[in-house]
């Protein structure tokens, strides 16, 4: 875990940045603090989806448990407010519903609540043609705040497409393997064809005879739109773009899952001395007792462990 402190307008810009790329994060601002904490009214920071921490929001307590409810808020895509504090602050207080309370035990006694707001990147749309549908489709795209392009099918190639991108082949005839097979070739988040089924089912053969894997061609979706009845080409654009906003809304849009290298995340551990938990990670103060290897949140809590390890040992296991 890395910190970088920047103050509150390059936490802003740094957002803006990251959501004009297309990339979700979490933005946190301490709505309330307790001294002597060292998070500030209003202070922000930004989670990135790698986990990556920008900002200050507090100090060691702080840190690892903003990033393990930052993965969480952005997983469920839903806010939440967080409220750290010693185990006596929540003892016969009123907790409003819907806040979730989570006891640290450092040697300093603040306490922060903390609101975690998730960023979810808009859709990046490639739409693939030159036709009157295509371009209302990009007009529509972008009317509901997408990002939205639109390319002639003999000027797309896969450097366009990034993994979150969202591809609309819609060259009706005109190269509508070539453009399936660049999009497929640089695996895109959704992939839809402007066809007939019949005629997708030809497509889907001449790239099949090409080397395209069956489970390529199956993520073709083709026809794509829902079925408004009969319907005029501008009008094909409306029922495209309603089957992308439910298909978002369902979270099928979402970059594919790279099963090759699976994310490793690291083993959550138990601080002895203050119990917080901890990533077992080697920037957290790892400390070998008797074949254990222990982690800590600071190094006070690290320096107390060494010089009695039993008692702490000894009231864990009669927890």
């Amino acid at each position: 875990m890395t910190a970088r402190s920047v103050d509150g307008l390059d936490i802003m810009e740094r957002a803006a940045s990251l959501a004009r790329s297309g990339e979700s994060f979490v933005l946190a601002t301490v709505v309330w603090r307790q001294a002597p904490s060292s998070g500030q009214h209003g202070s922000r920071a930004i989670v990135t989806a790698e986990g990556e921490l920008i900002g200050w929001i507090g100090g060691a307590c702080a840190q690892p448990v903003l990033i393990r409810e930052a993965k969480r808020v952005l997983a469920e895509g839903t806010p939440s407010l967080v409220w750290l504090g010693q185990e006596a602050d929540f003892s016969g207080m009123h907790v409003p519903e819907g806040v979730l309370t989570i006891p640290i035990s450092c040697q300093s006694d603040g306490a922060l609540q903390i609101y975690i707001e998730p960023v979810m990147a808009a859709p990046h749309v490639l739409v693939v043609g030159n036709s009157p549908m295509a371009a209302t489709l990009l007009d529509l795209v972008r009317d509901v705040g997408w990002r939205g392009e639109l390319v002639d099918g003999s000027a797309f190639t896969s450097a366009m497409v990034t993994p979150t991108s969202v591809v609309i082949v819609a060259t009706q005839g005109h190269g509508d393997e070539e453009a399936l097979e660049s999009a497929l070739a640089a695996s895109p988040a959704f992939v839809g064809l402007v066809a007939s089924r019949k005629r997708g089912d030809v497509v889907r053969g001449f790239l099949a005879d090409r080397g395209t894997s069956q489970s390529d061609l199956a993520r073709v979706q083709v026809p794509i739109g829902l079925d408004l009845g009969h319907t005029t080409h501008r009008e094909i654009a409306v029922s495209i773009l309603a089957e992308l906003v439910q298909l978002r809304a369902a979270g099928q849009l979402k970059p594919r899952k790279r099963t090759m290298l699976p994310l490793i995340e690291p083993q959550e551990v138990i601080d002895l001395v203050c119990g917080m938990t901890v990533q077992a990670v080697p920037a957290n103060r790892p400390f070998v007792h008797e074949g254990t290897t222990y982690y800590f949140c600071a190094m006070g809590c690290r320096v107390a462990f060494e010089k009695n390890p039993g008692s702490f040992i000894h009231q864990e296991a009669t927890c």
